[in-house]
């Protein structure tokens, strides 16, 4: 059963006629088209994509679908929901599901005026299609992530103190596009000395000194899809307080990966992780996730949290990234590329997770 189909099988249980699906990386996902403007419509019996002059062709050739061209000006995209609604009206759905964390409300009102017929919101309906990968996907996120294992291992022999954080950043672009890869909206993350106790520092204009220690965190996409990882490194022996800092993230991202397997739940993987973090008196300064979903996106589902109810399942991709930030002092993150297999996981990313010190 092909991806369209596993959706067309869902339309019931949504009680909708049929659905539109706008988001991006559900449109290529369901679709193949890496553009940037199409809309599917999908209902049991019926797949239609529209799309504008400029990728008629490009989706003739990527989607193998009925192909249907939007012909007003390309440059005002709202337009093309006027062809949806003559499609739409043409398939006869009376009732037209759509994602309503994708459709802005300008574009919902539009159909809305457009059409006599019930448009029903859905949420996550392709996300959640997405997170069990398929032999080809775990390919290229196993390729991908190679890339940035080896761009890891790469830095440990250029990084030193003198160096700016932009200068580590860089180094780490350039070898990852040179082996094939792409960096694309992903910057690395490179956050020394007391910026490390930014969860999301940027690489900054900061030279980096000895004594640092640095937080990396960078992946690469690969034919469509993401890896990410983090690691820790110092420029020099770091202090005490420091060394602390990483031995609990490390012991933290240890515990919990050591009991991922199919069928536990968001939570307990949350729990897991949180435990080290709740025993050694670091929690309330680890505010970042325990982890999340990776594929065609950077994060997706499932979403670790003691919010979310989500079941592991085989041939998921995971993360898990516990970190801990102090301010004024520093901060460490773990991470590491995760596929969940039948018995437990295997690490994608095998590069140490140890504090390394140069």
């Amino acid at each position: 059963m092909n991806r369209i189909e596993k959706l067309q099988k869902q339309l019931d249980e949504l009680q909708v006629d049929g659905l539109i699906v706008n988001g991006d990386w559900n449109r290529r996902y369901l679709s193949g088209f890496t553009g940037s403007n199409g809309i599917l419509i999908v209902t049991a019996d019926d797949v239609r994509f529209v799309t504008d002059y400029r990728y008629f062709e490009q989706a003739e050739k990527q989607t193998g679908l009925d192909v249907v061209l939007h012909a007003e000006h390309t440059g005002h995209k709202h337009k093309i929901y006027d062809e949806v609604a003559k499609q739409v009206k043409q398939m006869g759905i009376r009732k037209l599901g759509f994602e309503q964390q994708h459709l802005n409300y300008g574009n919902y009102a539009r159909l809305e005026t457009l059409l006599d017929t019930t448009l029903v919101p859905t949420y996550d309906v392709v996300e959640n299609l997405r997170m069990v990968k398929s032999a080809e996907e775990i390919e290229n996120i196993r390729i991908s992530t190679k890339i940035t294992d080896d761009a890891f291992v790469h830095i440990l022999e250029i990084i030193r103190p003198g160096m700016t954080e932009l200068d580590v950043a860089g180094e780490l672009e350039s070898f990852i596009k040179k082996n094939g890869g792409l960096t694309g909206t992903f910057s690395p993350i490179v956050a020394s000395g007391k910026r490390a106790s930014l969860p999301h520092g940027r690489a900054s204009d900061k030279v980096l000194e000895k004594g640092d220690m640095i937080t990396i965190d960078f992946g690469t996409n690969y034919n469509g899809y993401w890896s990410d990882i983090s690691r820790v490194v110092a420029l020099g022996e770091p202090s005490d307080t420091l060394k602390e800092v990483h031995q609990v993230v490390h012991r933290a991202f240890t515990n919990c990966i050591d009991h991922l397997k199919p069928g536990l739940t968001d939570q307990e993987v949350d729990q897991y992780m949180r435990e080290v973090l709740i025993e050694t008196g670091y929690n309330e300064v680890s505010g970042t996730g325990t982890g999340h979903g990776i594929g065609l996106e950077v994060h997706e589902k499932p979403l670790f949290s003691v919010d979310s109810e989500k079941i592991l399942l085989p041939n998921m991709v995971v993360t898990v990234e516990p970190g801990v930030y102090v301010k004024d002092v520093g901060g460490a993150r773990v991470e590491d590329m995760l596929l969940i297999t039948e018995e437990g996981c295997e690490v994608l990313s095998p590069s140490t997770k140890e504090l390394v010190i140069l």
